[in-house]
């Protein structure tokens, strides 16, 4: 006889994929968002190359752009709600999507490695509110540190006359860069102590000595505003550093003395927002994979529509086959975070290779179904392959995730 296992509570089954109907009726209402506001907006702002400020005012005065959003999805119970809400923006255009989403990453380093104090005073401002919109930015990587997060060179030296801290040094690729109202900074504290003596500060709004550098022209993403950030002499008050001064002055002496000393901060906040910007990658692809569906579905060519040619079907077959692998991956790794179950196998970078990888073969896959009109402007499919590329670059390169995954599957320290 087969075994059955545990039947308590048999009439209630505990696994099952169907979302709740809030999280239904949270994926409806930006499903609406985005069709309505976020696509029709889509092709000025990529041709702009300017942070969307109406669109983002729009979601302000709904309630999509603020703390309590973001701050309700990340505490839902399933761990879905991030991944559910980032696909439905980016399906609508990934440019808009990461201007409305990227002040949520500085919020998440915060909210991850801080005290609730911090996280009452600073995060409120990295939003606004309707009227008065307001941008986070995180700020981690540098010219010489782009995955290499250990040969970070800015630096933040505390003043005890004075109770600050004092940052100089240059950080790059920053979503909102220079134009957002509160910018977290990943520093050294220690450089002799590698990552372990890195710490993430607050740069409160119109602090001295912070600019912006360049601003960068992108191939994709053109909406979303990334920039260098340049740091002189900028001082913060001690209270700034993310978690505190006790808190961090503790973690460096157990290093010091050879101990643990933690995860490191950039890491960590990287770790947890993976599962959220493989959803990303998954809205994009699913936006190809349905239109060029419907295009296939309705586009005739020698008397037929050209989905009923083998080769179209069975790409279309692929693409949406990907899709929906890369979706189960991410719900995965957001259900295991917010249960408090470990990446043993690093399923949160499992995810995010997945479906940044898919999003660039699915666009493409798109195109070639389109044909001559997927490489033009007039369709969109042409920009969602230029936004899909940047998922296999930024918050860890898909060769970083293959190594993490290795070392993981492993157990080797793969290099």
């Amino acid at each position: 006889m087969l075994p059955l296992g545990n039947m308590e509570g048999a009439d209630r089954p505990r696994f099952s994929l169907e979302l709740g109907d809030g999280l239904v009726e949270m994926r409806d209402w930006l499903h609406g968002f985005a069709e309505s506001v976020i696509r029709p907006a889509a092709a000025e702002w990529d041709e702009r190359e300017e942070t969307p400020w109406p669109v983002l005012e729009e979601a302000a005065k709904i309630g999509l752009y603020s703390l309590d959003f973001y701050a309700q999805q990340y505490l839902e119970g399933s761990g879905l709600g991030i991944p559910v809400a980032f696909e439905e923006l980016f399906w609508g255009d990934a440019g808009i999507g990461l201007s409305l989403v990227g002040s949520s990453l500085a919020a998440v380093a915060v909210v991850a490695n801080g005290t609730p104090e911090q996280t009452g005073e600073w995060c409120p401002q990295m939003f606004g509110g309707p009227g008065e919109v307001k941008l986070g930015a995180f700020c981690s990587s540098e010219p010489d540190a782009g995955s290499d997060v250990g040969a970070i060179k800015t630096r933040a030296v505390y003043d005890a006359a004075a109770d600050e801290w004092v940052l100089n040094g240059v950080k790059t690729w920053v979503t909102n860069g220079g134009i957002a109202t509160v910018h977290v900074v990943v520093a050294s504290v220690d450089p002799d102590l590698g990552s372990r003596g890195q710490a993430s500060f607050i740069v409160p709004p119109g602090t001295p000595g912070l600019s912006m550098g360049q601003k960068f022209r992108k191939h994709g993403i053109r909406a979303s505003h990334t920039a260098e950030v340049v740091l002189s002499d900028v001082r913060v008050p001690g209270r700034c550093v993310v978690g505190g001064r006790e808190r961090l002055e503790e973690r460096l002496a157990r290093v010091r003395e050879g101990g643990r000393g933690g995860e490191q901060a950039a890491m960590k906040t990287f770790e947890a927002s993976r599962p959220g910007v493989a959803a990303m990658a998954v809205g994009v692809a699913r936006a190809a994979a349905e239109y060029a569906t419907e295009y296939a579905r309705t586009r005739v060519q020698f008397g037929r529509p050209v989905g009923q040619n083998q080769a179209i079907a069975f790409m279309l077959a692929d693409m949406r086959a990907a899709v929906d692998a890369a979706r189960l991956l991410t719900w995965r790794a957001a259900w295991m975070a917010r249960q408090g179950k470990p990446f043993a196998s690093a399923e949160g970078s499992m995810s995010k290779l997945v479906a940044g990888e898919t999003a660039v073969r699915v666009t493409e896959q798109a195109i070639q179904v389109l044909g001559g009109n997927g490489y033009t402007r007039d369709y969109p499919v042409e920009r969602w392959h230029r936004d899909a590329k940047i998922f296999t670059i930024f918050e860890g390169t898909s060769e970083i995730q293959r190594m993490i995954i290795g070392r993981a599957v492993t157990g080797l320290d793969v290099r």
